[in-house]
């Protein structure tokens, strides 16, 4: 009875040699300034920044594979503080926010026919491109609300999408569901944006949609030189690089395409002027 015991304890404890050598061999050293990576990041996990969870992301900058700029979830003093603790230099960076690039509302956007498929832009626009007579415009099924991890999307009364930018982190989830490819991220400081995305030429654009762009290119025109708008294939697009200061430009817009809106944090709303 003894012996069975003693080689049983035996076999255990040559086991445990064996592992905590192994152990020691085969042991992966971690970075110490991983945890305080971890800690600092916003912990979203959302993948925005290409890696599957915030611990590769900081495994990753430790590496120097990507830079505190990199997570588009963080703010600017959470990416100063990934750079003290990495010792690199973090510059200013804009902060950006989802922008929906239509207003083709139901009181404004014209339809052709009724959708009665399942709930989802995607599925819509497989389907004679949705119910709208515009083929370019918010579908509003919510695709873009639905993969959205911080609650920055709603759908208004009107039927299309809207962003609240205090919650919006910029991570770029609704820029890819959107079927349209109608959500651009855009800097939070550019007051004057072109909502729309018709490229029709202006009589069947107008046909289509009340707030539709022309193409006309008045706006493109108040600008003598270095034009911050600029029309391709009959729809006007803001140089982002560059953003218009002057909210006057927006009179010469026959149909309102051309509009302010303002990133109002204490309002939580696209808010127009």
């Amino acid at each position: 009875m003894l012996m069975p015991t003693a080689i049983l304890a035996a076999i255990g404890l040559i086991s445990g040699l064996g592992l905590a050598i192994a152990a020691r061999v085969f042991a992966v050293e971690v970075d110490p300034r991983q945890e305080e990576i971890n800690d600092g990041l916003p912990g979203a996990n959302c993948g925005a920044c290409g890696f599957a969870g915030c611990a590769d992301f900081s495994a990753a900058l430790i590496e120097g594979k990507v830079g505190p700029a990199d997570c588009p979830v963080s703010d600017q003093a959470t990416r100063q503080l990934l750079g003290e603790i990495l010792g690199v230099a973090v510059g200013e960076s804009a902060r950006k926010v989802a922008l929906i690039m239509c207003q083709g509302g139901l009181s404004v956007a014209h339809k052709e026919g009724r959708y009665n498929g399942q709930a989802s832009c995607a599925s819509a626009d497989l389907i004679g491109g949705g119910e709208k007579l515009c083929s370019y415009g918010c579908l509003g099924l919510a695709d873009c609300q639905e993969v959205c991890a911080f609650g920055a999307i709603e759908m208004t009364e009107e039927g299309i999408a809207r962003v609240i930018p205090s919650r919006c982190t910029a991570c770029g989830k609704c820029v890819a569901a959107c079927p349209k490819h109608l959500i651009s991220l855009v800097p939070t400081d550019a007051e004057i944006h072109v909502l729309c995305n018709n490229t029709d030429k202006g009589a069947a654009a107008r046909k289509a949609c009340d707030v539709s762009c022309l193409g006309c290119k008045k706006c493109e025109k108040s600008f003598d030189e270095d034009p911050r708008i600029v029309v391709h294939n009959y729809l006007a697009k803001v140089d982002y690089r560059k953003p218009p200061t002057d909210q006057a430009v927006v009179e010469v817009c026959p149909t309102g395409a051309l509009t302010v809106r303002l990133f109002d944090h204490q309002d939580q709303e696209q808010r127009p002027l």
